[in-house]
């Protein structure tokens, strides 16, 4: 009897890795949402080892070593520029939103982003014209404090050119309510610190406000507005989104997130994520996103 039990608990063990090892083929081949048991990933439920061959630990980054990734990217080795930088990792936080938040008609065809004056504030520029593109009827950008450098002059042209609209005040709450699908958060990436200053302070209340009254979503590009990169929302006065979309590589904070979290920015050098022991995951077919789950993540 004990030789029998043992037979079927590894004939029981080779077919749970099997049947992973399908699942997670089949999502990364059609370019499908992972299998789910209990609400999570199949794969959770495989070997150690299995794991690790389809999914490596990722690292979370401090501040510092942040900073340190996007030199290296925009070094002469690497030879990335901002600008090219800046249109993968908007187009991938549009194709994560659209994946997530899909237009289905209604106010799902419509998109409301709130931009801020650096690095970010751009992401979310290429991403408001990456909505159109996708489909999107309309999309609103609230742009309240902008930066005066021809890249972004260029990227509101770009973004009128397809059709976005460039709102001179944020709608009240009546408008946002019935208007909008989705909140797209670009006003702070991984180089805020301190405390949120005005016009954000309240600008990052009254979204939460209508957003938690109105159940509309907020999606946040690579980290949300308002938190602490390494401590996330430790005031509680940043931004609560729903969906995150890290780019290059999650930051420190995320580890603190609880709701969805896609990684952004397929351009990292297979030389530089080992140099710098990233452990980035393997993108699906030719997805600019891939979901982070947590058992990935290295903290």
């Amino acid at each position: 009897q004990w030789y029998q039990r043992r037979v079927r608990g590894m004939i029981i063990r080779s077919s749970a890795r099997t049947l992973c090892s399908i699942a997670y083929r089949h999502s990364f081949k059609y370019n499908s949402k992972p299998f789910l048991f209990d609400n999570k990933p199949l794969s959770v439920f495989s070997t150690l080892s299995y794991q690790k061959r389809y999914m490596s630990s990722i690292r979370y980054l401090t501040q510092k070593e942040a900073t340190l990734v996007d030199e290296e990217l925009m070094n002469e080795s690497s030879g990335f520029h901002m600008e090219q930088l800046m249109e993968l990792a908007g187009l991938s936080v549009a194709s994560a939103i659209l994946e997530v938040y899909p237009p289905n008609g209604g106010r799902s065809d419509n998109v409301l982003v709130i931009c801020g004056p650096g690095n970010n504030g751009g992401d979310g520029l290429v991403a408001a014209r990456d909505f159109k593109h996708f489909g999107y009827s309309h999309v609103d950008v609230f742009y309240p404090k902008r930066t005066d450098k021809p890249l972004y002059h260029d990227l509101v042209k770009q973004a009128k050119g397809i059709g976005a609209h460039f709102l001179d005040e944020l709608p009240n709450e009546e408008e946002i309510s019935r208007r909008y699908g989705v909140i797209v958060d670009a006003l702070f990436g991984y180089s805020f610190k301190g405390d949120i200053r005005p016009p954000f302070d309240s600008l990052i209340k009254e979204i939460n406000r209508i957003s938690a009254s109105s159940k509309i979503p907020i999606a946040s590009i690579d980290i949300p507005s308002g938190w602490d990169v390494e401590k996330g929302n430790v005031n509680g006065l940043g931004f609560e989104p729903s969906l995150v979309i890290s780019l290059t590589a999650p930051k420190l904070c995320m580890k603190h997130f609880k709701g969805r979290h896609f990684l952004g920015g397929r351009f990292v050098p297979i030389d530089l994520d080992k140099k710098l022991d990233l452990h980035l995951p393997q993108y699906p077919g030719s997805s600019q996103h891939v979901e982070i789950f947590n058992q990935q993540a290295n903290y």
